[in-house]
């Protein structure tokens, strides 16, 4: 008898999912992580001076409270505290003008003037139903639960980012929802592009966008502590070159992805199936900076010192320019930069009266440019003085993001490319798409839907076909 009954490869969000997953139906899941900390996406160092705590790649969560799985697990009782700040999300404007995302539907639509009755008709129904909603949209493709909210929510999320933006008619509302669109890291030209928009303001209103205290680590800390308690076990260190490694077990997850699935597995898989994962699309990279400050983030708009997440970018079409050259192989010159300063919200994140930030933007997949300067301009531009506040800086260009994270090729952080060719048939197109043709072998990484984010959602969903298969 195997002394495991489930192996699970790498301890992302995906993976420690799926191993909590089993180990609720009475498996014994142990999970191999090739690094020295588990968390894959979810990790927090000190990366520019001591006592600084950055995160790695991850570190603000709107899908981590907006999971319905994520939401089942009572991950407070294992150390895990949200923090909401007082504003989600902030989008500056030149002239010291800001547009601002609320927990509050009826504030943001307060805010938004004319377009706020157009505001309010959209978002009011996703919002108020919103857990059936990501229901629904955090799940492999399949029958609606819910088929008059989802028809609602296609209306718009099918739709190029650029279109669906001028719904709205004020630069404050368009602007706003470009820089949600943005995170899709795609050009907005192209079909689908308004989804993850819309996801993430509907996200705003119905659960916030909190971030963990003590970093971005304490969501994998937490997770681990929850699955050690139900039996599971952790390795750090140990990492996996070939199936033949792994010691004999009922199921072998792995939360990585196609590409080094297909190498690891090899002849275990059929070759057409291996030629499927090979040519899984990766999209653009990112380019990060992590800064350690002397004093907090100089805002023109002192409303942005409030906000968890703040957008740089400006306009619409600034934000349609800078995602069409990542995508294009380009470096755009006022590219949309994503901020956030941890430390105004939780002191444990920096010494007292030090301060770290967050920032990064898209760069062409594989690009190694420096865009240092390229950031710092950026945030300076809506923040004049901030270079007087750094103290030290920490980058990290596609390569070594990749390096950092085997699963971030070229610099890819979400998991691949989301456009309508990839989106329905991620991983390789089969009907159940956490299955291989290998009855044992199965991939639960953000290449498997729903995707990208801290949802533990495609773990948890290829958990479930493990079991499903269990019982047959």
């Amino acid at each position: 008898m195997p002394q495991y009954d489930a192996i699970i490869i790498g301890s992302g969000p995906n993976g420690l999912a799926a191993a909590i997953r089993l180990a609720q139906q009475g498996w014994k899941p142990l999970v191999l992580e090739g690094a020295d900390t588990v968390g894959g996406g979810m990790r927090t160092k000190e990366l520019t001076k001591p006592f600084h705590l950055h995160d790695v790649c991850s570190a603000i969560h709107p899908m981590g409270v907006a999971s319905p799985y994520l939401r089942s697990l009572d991950l407070e009782s294992h150390g895990l505290r949200w923090i909401h700040p007082d504003l989600p999300l902030a989008h500056p404007l030149d002239g010291g003008r800001a547009v601002l995302l609320h927990r509050s539907l009826e504030e943001t639509a307060a805010g938004l003037g004319r377009d706020g009755g157009r505001y309010r008709f959209f978002f009011k129904t996703l919002a108020e139903h919103a857990p059936a909603l990501f229901g629904d949209l955090l799940a492999p493709a399949r029958l609606p639960r819910h088929p008059l909210l989802m028809t609602r929510f296609g209306m718009g999320a099918g739709l190029p980012a650029s279109v669906f933006a001028r719904y709205f008619s004020t630069p404050e509302a368009r602007a706003l929802f470009a820089g949600n669109a943005g995170h899709s890291v795609m050009p907005f030209h192209l079909p689908l592009t308004s989804a993850i928009g819309l996801v993430l303001q509907t996200a705003a209103h119905a659960g916030g966008w909190p971030i963990p205290e003590g970093g971005s680590q304490s969501i994998a800390n937490a997770m681990v502590s929850l699955l050690t308690s139900l039996g599971g076990e952790v390795r750090c260190n140990t990492p996996v070159k070939s199936l033949g490694d792994l010691p004999d077990a009922r199921a072998y997850l792995f939360d990585i992805s196609p590409r080094h699935l297909a190498r690891i597995c090899g002849r275990e898989l059929p070759q057409a199936y291996r030629y499927k994962l090979e040519r899984f699309r990766h999209g653009p990279g990112v380019f990060k900076v992590d800064y350690a400050l002397n004093h907090p983030i100089p805002w023109a708009n002192p409303d942005c010192s409030r906000a968890g997440t703040v957008h740089l970018g400006g306009t619409l079409e600034e934000i349609t320019i800078s995602e069409r050259d990542a995508w294009q192989g380009r470096h755009s010159d006022n590219p949309f930069v994503l901020v956030s300063q941890p430390s105004m919200l939780d002191p444990t994140r920096a010494p007292a009266g030090r301060h770290v930030a967050w920032a990064y933007c898209h760069v062409p997949h594989g690009s190694t440019e420096d865009r240092l300067e390229t950031i710092t301009r950026q945030i300076e531009r809506f923040a004049p003085g901030f270079r007087d506040c750094i103290v030290a800086t920490s980058t990290l260009n596609t390569s070594q993001m990749e390096s950092y994270n085997p699963n971030y090729i070229g610099g890819d952080v979400v998991g691949g490319i989301t456009d309508w060719r990839q989106l329905f048939t991620r991983p390789a197109g089969l009907f159940q798409p956490y299955a291989t043709p290998n009855p044992k072998v199965y991939l639960c990484s953000a290449s498997t839907p729903p995707g990208g984010g801290v949802h533990g959602m495609c773990g948890y969903w290829a958990a479930e076909c493990v079991l499903k298969r269990g019982r047959k």
